[in-house]
């Protein structure tokens, strides 16, 4: 199953970079413009809290680290946000790498940021982390629809 993750885990990064080049073609602007229809996030909310996903179960939980979240006034362009998953890609190949031959088994750990014990699987939390990336990836695009853009193909297959 560890060859079968991590290929799927190239698919994302592929689906990921595709969705910064469509990002890299908007005003840099309003990537970090507030959109009200959603809360007032910005597409630069929604890529770092995708990054904080990945710090939270993968990290903190997975591999019982302990990374702060950041938060978008950390960063400034999308080539920072970038930098970020550099480091969550990373941290994906450890928790990969750690669990490869025993995706499916459960341990108990503390959810750090709620402070209380969850039984997860590691094939879970991987799955809750990448469905949450893809999840928001789709908000992403409809705020650039909304913004006045036409989005791209932004999938793991794409024409």
């Amino acid at each position: 199953m560890s060859t079968l993750l991590t290929s799927q885990y190239e698919e994302i990064k592929g689906a990921r970079n595709a969705l910064f080049i469509y990002c890299e073609s908007m005003s840099p602007a309003d990537v970090f413009k507030q959109v009200d229809v959603f809360n007032n996030s910005s597409i630069a909310d929604l890529l770092v809290h995708n990054v904080n996903t990945y710090l939270s179960w993968i990290n903190n939980f997975g591999l019982d680290k302990n990374i702060s979240f950041y938060k978008t006034g950390d960063v400034k362009t999308l080539d920072e946000i970038r930098v970020l998953f550099k480091k969550v890609d990373s941290i994906v190949a450890e928790f990969l790498e750690k669990y490869k031959g025993n995706f499916e088994e459960s341990f108990t750990a503390i959810v750090k940021h709620r402070g209380f014990p969850m039984t997860l699987s590691p094939l879970q939390l991987y799955t809750q982390a990448v469905t949450h990336e893809f999840h928001h990836k789709g908000q992403i695009v409809t705020m650039s629809r909304l913004l006045g853009y036409t989005p791209v193909d932004t999938d793991a297959i794409r024409f």
